[in-house]
């Protein structure tokens, strides 16, 4: 029964995605379009954008997750479907997983989805790919449990949007070091095993403690509305 009510809650906010298709498609485009003016503004030199890609793709990937994680719990905290979610008998941290889940399908995924052509744009290596397709996968599920914690504390504020990344930042800023680096490492022929355990060690982190802290926060709203 409890898992069956995760399960029902990733689906409905699947689809109710689907059908708002602005909330996960302007990440999307948010993405792309930082990734096809950068050149513009910086060089469209092969080399100096081949340097500048890895960094370049995970600060827009960054940049789209934090774009679309104001809306995480704000619509259920509006129409009373959270204080629902409270009196149900699947503990609240599961079913904040289970939010941060469909989230990440339909923003960190389809952000992965579109490397192998932000690559191209950039001029990155094809021997590098891979590893930078496997650091979003690991990399943006955790900035999306990250930034839930930030979307749970600022629900019920107003403009709670803008505080998100004010909240949250110091706590990507690893991710998006050990992630720049392992393609950087790859792009040289150096080892990246290390790097990609220590992003798969952040993921398990953010797995066993985001949901906690975004459950509390949540409760604390709710009872503070």
């Amino acid at each position: 029964m409890i898992w069956l009510t995760a399960w029902r809650l990733l689906r409905r906010d699947l689809s109710l995605g689907l059908r708002q298709s602005g909330d996960w498609l302007n990440p999307l485009v948010f993405f792309l379009m930082v990734i096809a003016l950068v050149p513009l503004a910086v060089s469209p030199e092969p080399a100096r954008l081949r340097e500048l890609a890895a960094g370049i793709i995970w600060i827009a990937a960054l940049l789209a997750v934090l774009l679309a994680m104001d809306s995480l719990f704000r619509g259920d905290y509006a129409d009373g479907t959270l204080e629902q979610l409270l009196l149900t008998p699947a503990p609240l941290p599961l079913l904040v997983l289970a939010k941060v889940l469909a989230h990440w399908l339909q923003t960190g995924l389809s952000l992965t989805l579109l490397t192998p052509l932000a690559a191209i744009l950039l001029n990155l290596p094809a021997q590098a790919v891979p590893v930078l397709c496997l650091t979003l996968l690991l990399g943006t599920l955790t900035l999306s449990l990250i930034s839930a914690i930030g979307a749970a504390l600022t629900v019920g504020l107003r403009r709670g949007g803008v505080l998100v990344p004010l909240i949250t930042l110091p706590l990507h800023i690893p991710v998006l070091i050990f992630a720049t680096a392992a393609v950087q490492a790859c792009m040289i022929g150096l080892p990246v095993d290390g790097y990609v355990a220590v992003l798969g060690a952040f993921l398990v982190l953010a797995l066993l403690l985001a949901p906690l802290a975004a459950a509390a926060a949540l409760r604390l709203a709710v009872s503070g509305a």
